[in-house]
């Protein structure tokens, strides 16, 4: 798949927790600056999250060390709640989500549009260390 011309990069993970749960983990701010992070030396002090079409959003991601950081951010296209998240970021890279309930399992799968900054396989790994930081705390806190 290749919208726009740009290569699409596909992550996945099967988490163990229902859908609505998963949903509510995925895009509460205050769970989202719980997992948003590819690396351990990295975080999200803040979130934002207006989840509509037309509605914004904003994770200010940071290095723990304070040299680095950047805001994520863009505007959502598409808003099925339990089931797809579509947004543009402000780059203009679009990102799809599925959210795909199989009882008390859900599997997320996340397309996203490439960059030309960084190789494929840094980007794919990088979006995959947060989607497995998310599995990992959806899993840790769903009995909450």
């Amino acid at each position: 798949m290749k919208p726009n011309g740009k290569t699409a990069i596909t992550v996945e993970a099967t988490i163990k927790v229902p859908t609505e749960k998963v949903w509510n983990l995925w895009t509460a701010p205050e769970h989202i600056v719980e997992w948003n992070h590819a690396s351990d030396d990295w975080h999200t002090p803040r979130a934002q999250n207006d989840l509509r079409v037309d509605g914004t959003f904003l994770y200010r991601m940071e290095s723990k060390d304070g040299n680095m950081g950047f805001d994520f951010d863009g505007v959502y296209t598409v808003v099925e709640t339990n089931r797809r998240i579509e947004y543009v970021i402000a780059d203009g890279r679009k990102v799809r989500i599925d959210f795909e309930g199989n009882g008390k399992e859900t599997k997320i799968v996340e397309t996203f549009e490439a960059e030309g900054e960084n190789s494929i396989e840094m980007q794919r790994n990088g979006w995959q260390a947060i989607l497995d930081n998310f599995k990992q705390y959806a899993e840790s806190v769903a009995g909450n």
